[in-house]
């Protein structure tokens, strides 16, 4: 495997070996050795599995308390991740990064505790799985504003079209009004 550190360099894509043949492929997605050598190290406590049509916007998410480090991939299709930086300490404090994950590139992306989470769905159908370090608690679950112009996120909307979102994540709060991580 390959981990590659992005601009904010605690987010991390992984790029995994993929042997290929006529019949198909075979990958590794996860080898606890490989990627606590790169800093991801979990322990990972939870699977989640999302499906979702073209145009569905999902995120941003947190947890204030109980925070989730989230290992991403998509096993049908193609979507835009983005993870926001809200740890005030930090130098990227409000900085986003995306990546486009898909079946096709079979990337991961490594999404460390103190960061909102969101994806963008460009694909007819995508299926995205992903690893938490902590479980699901909803009393202390957060949604940062999806189209906060502070954060900026340049979302791969087609044809400049809303995204489909819930009535959640349309309420998210602006990066001014969140609580963020120290």
């Amino acid at each position: 495997m390959d981990f590659k550190a992005t601009k904010i360099p605690e987010v991390i894509i992984i790029e995994p070996t993929v042997h290929g043949d006529e019949r198909g492929f075979f990958m590794e997605t996860f080898r606890a050795g490989e990627f606590a050598a790169a800093g991801i190290d979990g322990p990972f406590v939870q699977d989640n599995h999302s499906g979702s049509v073209q145009g569905t916007l999902r995120g941003l998410h947190y947890q204030i308390k109980q925070v989730q480090g989230k290992l991403l991939q998509v096993t049908q299709g193609e979507i835009f991740d983005v993870a926001v930086d809200l740890r005030r300490s930090s130098p990227t404090f409000g900085n986003w990064v995306g990546e486009v994950l898909s079946l096709d590139n079979k990337k991961q992306l490594w999404i460390p505790p103190g960061f909102a989470h969101g994806f963008y769905v460009m694909s007819e159908w995508a299926n995205v799985i992903y690893k938490t370090t902590d479980y699901y608690a909803p009393e202390w679950d957060r949604t940062l504003l999806w189209n906060d112009v502070e954060i900026g996120i340049e979302w791969p909307l087609i044809d400049g079209a809303d995204p489909l979102v819930s009535e959640k994540d349309s309420k998210g709060m602006l990066l001014r009004d969140a609580e963020v991580f120290p």
